[in-house]
Order: structure tokens, then C-alpha cells, then sequence
């Protein structure tokens, strides 16, 4: 039970209080691609949630190895550049090997999705925040459903953000980024901070 406790907490705090997105900017211009159509959404957060998750127990295992070492914070990205590049490599070819129609359809969101600064970043706020395997995991299943989230949140709105109503100069990415702006300052309100001085 505390083990699906530890899961299902690291995974909340990532889609709502620590959303890489909305929080910390980490993949606001794969979100904007992303956001465009709702296919690109469901398949970019797959892809996010896979290799976030999947890559997630072998960082925690490198942090644990190697974390006491001095000069592991020099060569921690290189380390998760090379797992993700391992998962990202062994799954495309499982995948192309024996599911072929699978992978014509996957082909066109992998590369963006793996490659890009919420996974990395992902792994890097796990190795900040400690913990055991099993909130790893969470924390990396949580990153992709927050990626799905801001994504979904930004694809309900485009319509009405591009209507006639906006001004001309801000249609588009300025108003986007508006309104991104403010889902950051709305989830940003779940983390408990105030606004009077301490």
C-alpha cells in the first residue's frame, strides 16, 4: 500500500503542483505543437509517459551509484541523455520489428516527444527531489498526464484565443503564451504559496 501511495503522490504532485509545462516553461514549444490537433496531444503525451517512466528506475539507479560521487553533476546529463537515447532506440525497434503499422503512426511524434526539455527535465527533477523507485516512477508517469493536460488545456482553447475577437497583433503565439501565462499562475496556486510576506 505505501508503495502505490508513493506512486500515485509523486505522480499528483507532477501533473498539478510541479507541471513541467506550466510551472517551469521546460517543453512550452513541443506543448504549442502539440496542442495544434488532438491526435498530436494523445501521441505526444504517450510518448512523454512512456519514456519518462520507463527511463525513470534507471536514473534512480545511477543516482543511487554513482550520486555519492563528486563529479557525477557533471556528467548526470550525459548519463540521461544516453538512457533515454538506449529506451528511445530499443523501443522504435521493437516496435518496427514487430508492429510495423504501429510504428508508421508512431514515427512522426517519437522524435519530437523523447528528444525535448520535459523528459530531460523530468529526470532531472527527480534526481533533485530523492526519493525511492517507486516515486520515480510516479513522478515520470505524472510528468507525461501533466504534459497531456496543459496540452488538452491549450487545445480546448485555440479556437477562442484565434476568433476575431483577439486583436490582430496578439493572435497566434503572443496570445498563447498569455494564456499559458495564466494556467501557470493558476496551478502555481496548488502549491500552497502565499502572497503576504512572511
Amino acid at each position: 500500500m505505501d508503495i502505490f501511495l508513493n506512486i500515485v503522490s509523486a505522480a499528483l504532485a507532477s501533473i498539478f503542483v510541479q507541471n513541467l509545462v506550466l510551472e517551469r516553461a521546460l517543453g512550452a514549444n513541443v506543448l504549442l505543437y502539440a496542442s495544434r490537433k488532438r491526435e498530436h496531444c494523445l501521441g505526444f503525451a504517450a510518448a512523454i509517459t512512456y519514456i519518462t517512466t520507463v527511463s525513470s528506475p534507471l536514473i534512480w539507479l545511477l543516482d543511487t551509484a554513482l550520486g555519492g560521487n563528486d563529479h557525477y553533476n557533471v556528467i548526470m546529463p550525459l548519463l540521461y541523455v544516453l538512457v533515454i537515447a538506449l529506451i528511445y532506440i530499443v523501443s522504435l525497434v521493437v516496435i518496427w520489428r514487430f508492429f510495423p503499422q504501429l510504428f508508421r503512426t508512431l514515427k512522426k511524434y517519437v522524435h519530437l516527444s523523447v528528444f525535448n526539455c520535459s523528459v530531460i527535465g523530468s529526470l532531472f527533477l527527480c534526481s533533485q527531489q530523492g526519493g525511492d523507485i517507486f516515486t520515480y516512477i510516479g513522478y515520470g508517469f505524472g510528468t507525461g498526464v501533466g504534459f497531456l493536460l496543459a496540452a488538452y488545456l491549450l487545445y480546448i482553447a485555440a479556437d477562442r484565443l484565434n476568433s476575431s475577437l483577439v486583436p490582430a497583433a496578439f493572435r497566434g503565439y503572443p496570445i498563447m503564451i498569455v494564456y499559458v501565462g495564466i494556467l501557470s499562475l493558476a496551478l502555481y496556486a496548488f502549491t500552497g504559496y502565499s502572497t503576504t510576506a512572511v
